[in-house]
């Protein structure tokens, strides 16, 4: 496809095409875009509509017995979790406080049982080589891609010269396969400073330069970034979507082998009532020690995990915005996002767009299947636990929105779940608190004990479960901890059964060292984030809008200044409470030290994993490892090599 012709200017690059006229391009400066071949994207109906193709082609044999077992197994475990609970509660009268903690308990375990029985599923098909259920095989002889596909990368106020060394990687893996012709690739910003602007249109000058690559690669910043990074792609779709039948958004820390890519284009061609094909992406690149945290245990975990519930989803899959082969017309037919109706945070534009986009191709007869066992698909992590927490409250706003989506009219049942899993994975958090708070309020109702001053001499809540029941506790307890834990057990053990695998995560003794590393830190992590996600949700639910920021990508560090303003309040809180726990019992300290620690320990515990020295340690040290460290792929040396030479000295 050839640029829109025109004579070089002055000030350009005399080897690169002209920019079109910022007229022509309905952009903000200069644009370098390819003739318009416009594709109509119309709003879609949350109140009308129905559910065309009930059972895909690609739909795999038995998938109702599949989630037959995912939801009848879910059931069956919460059910005899619930009444071994509800035996231990009756014991001298149900009281609304153990009546509320029933409820509580039920809903907690009925999510922790969900995600275990996947996981058991997934452990099954990692160890039994299951090959795709779609005939992907990233092992297999190279396919001849035949339709058009756009590559297109979002980008709003990065760091120009990241994101274009990152995509000329990419590029030249797909130069590598020897089937370039099939792709086109768009930088499409949607940056409001000027600055950034302008170093975005060096940058891509400088990107035409090193690859050659007129006529294949295009850029815009658009002139009114309405719908953010929906609203972003709609635009692309409605100019330029039917010259390319298929489509694939980057994020601006995604890189794709070229491989990868030509499967994936292969495979939606190979099955035209598919979608949507989404791959699971490594987590990659993290150097400081929670990114390396969050890598090693995507590495370990998340393929037991991802291929469990590819195997119940089947054609119902999801869509996480990114690093997904779609096909044009689908999105485009189908994908429209209405505005929601009222105001902020709940009303507007739909943040949370990629889970609605794929009910909403499903619920258009289109199938979305993930596939979890292609190699290839990166992206990077936050560098910090400050870093996720900024972005995760944004992503809870996009979640509780799908309050106003989930009972659309035609969606898939798997659909609507996938939406409130999205919910429910924010109302965990302050379930978790108000569970550990009713179980505390019970032994105080029920205790026979006189106060002495502020001391309560032998109250112990753990004692008093104890005294309850104790062998029904015990029980109660070891089956929580069990169904909590076993995903990470099953996915170490997985690890271990691929030799390549165990070798690349720096072999069996190092990976459970890593396996313990992880789970320590999540455990001190873990208040701080239900914390701040249950403020998060209560902020939603109180009217506050998350805005619109730009993500760190790579610098972790948190100055002392800011640790103390985000985080002193509650560590203050924390040895507030844990000294008050004390001073009235120590076994009442002993019942909430898990949060309290936590809690106090929240300015040294985010400023530890925020630096990048003990990252660095451990990764001399091979624990906390990936395959990708120890044997980089091409695709990720060259984006390496790039992006070190773009990096200011």
């Amino acid at each position: 496809m050839s640029p829109v012709p025109a004579p070089p200017a002055g000030a350009q690059d005399a080897a690169a095409p002209a920019p079109a006229p910022a007229s022509a391009a309905g952009a903000l400066g200069p644009a370098w875009l390819p003739p318009e071949a416009p594709l109509p994207m119309p709003g879609q109906s949350l109140r009308e509509g129905r559910l065309a193709a009930p059972r895909p082609l690609t739909a795999p044999r038995g998938i109702g017995w599949r989630r037959a077992y995912i939801v009848g197994g879910t059931a069956a475990l919460t059910a005899a979790a619930a009444m071994g609970m509800l035996q231990v509660l009756r014991i001298g009268g149900l009281s609304p406080l153990d009546l509320a903690l029933l409820v509580l308990f039920v809903l907690l375990f009925a999510w922790i049982a969900l995600s275990c029985l996947s996981a058991v599923a997934g452990f099954v098909l990692v160890l039994a080589r299951a090959g795709d259920p779609l005939g992907i095989d990233r092992h297999g002889p190279l396919p001849v891609p035949r339709a058009r596909t756009a590559l297109l990368m979002p980008t709003y106020h990065e760091d120009p010269a990241r994101i274009m060394a990152g995509l000329q990687a990419v590029y030249e893996s797909v130069a590598a396969t020897g089937h370039l012709d099939a792709f086109d690739f768009f930088v499409l910003s949607d940056s409001r400073r000027e600055d950034v602007a302008a170093a975005e249109v060096e940058q891509f000058r400088a990107l035409l330069a090193r690859t050659g690559g007129h006529g294949r690669l295009f850029y815009r910043r658009r002139a009114d970034n309405r719908g953010r990074k929906a609203g972003n792609i709609a635009e692309w779709v409605q100019r330029f979507g039917a010259a390319y039948p298929q489509m694939l958004i980057l994020d601006a820390d995604s890189v794709m082998s070229g491989e990868t890519l030509v499967r994936l284009a292969a495979g939606l061609e190979r099955h035209p009532g598919v979608g949507l094909l989404q791959t699971l992406p490594r987590v990659v690149n993290g150097n400081t020690l929670f990114a390396r945290v969050q890598q090693f245990g995507g590495r370990v975990y998340g393929p037991v995990i991802a291929r469990g519930v590819a195997w119940w989803h089947g054609s119902e899959g999801n869509y996480w915005g990114h690093n997904a082969m779609m096909r044009t017309r689908a999105f485009a037919d189908h994908a429209g996002l209405p505005e929601l109706p009222g105001r902020k945070p709940f009303g507007g534009h739909i943040l949370s767009h990629d889970f609605v986009e794929a009910a909403l191709m499903r619920r258009g007869g289109w199938a979305i299947h993930l596939v979890p066992g292609l190699d290839g698909s990166y992206e990077e992590g936050p560098p910090s636990l400050t870093d996720l927490l900024v972005r995760d409250r944004r992503w809870c706003q996009g979640n509780l929105q799908h309050a106003k989506v989930v009972g659309s009219a035609g969606l898939h049942w798997v659909s609507r779940a996938h939406m409130l899993v999205g919910i429910g994975h924010y109302f965990t958090a302050p379930m978790w608190a108000m569970l550990m708070l009713v179980g505390l309020a019970i032994p105080l109702y029920h205790a026979d004990l006189a106060w002495d001053g502020f001391r309560l001499p032998g109250f112990s809540p753990l004692a008093f479960w104890r005294e309850r029941d104790a062998e029904r506790v015990a029980w109660l307890f070891a089956a929580t901890m069990g169904v909590l834990f076993l995903p990470k057990v099953l996915g170490y053990l997985a690890m271990l059964a691929d030799p390549a695998e165990r070798r690349g995560c720096g072999g069996g003794l190092r990976a459970l060292l890593g396996v313990l590393i992880e789970s320590v830190l999540a455990a001190l992590m873990a208040p701080i984030v239900m914390y701040r996600q249950s403020r998060g949700v209560a902020e939603v639910l109180s009217g506050r809008d998350s805005g619109w920021e730009a993500q760190r990508r790579d610098d972790g560090s948190v100055p002392f200044s800011s640790l103390v303003r985000s985080y002193a309040g509650l560590s203050v809180f924390g040895l507030f409470m844990g000294g008050l726990a004390w001073a009235v019992s120590p076994g009442l300290a002993l019942w909430m030290a898990p949060v309290v620690v936590g809690m106090a320990l929240a300015i040294p515990t985010v400023a530890l994993t925020s630096a990048r020295a003990p990252g660095q340690w451990l990764r001399r040290h091979r624990i906390l490892c990936i395959p990708e460290e120890l044997d980089p792929p091409p695709v990720l040396r060259r984006a390496a090599e790039l992006r070190a030479a773009a990096a200011p000295a």
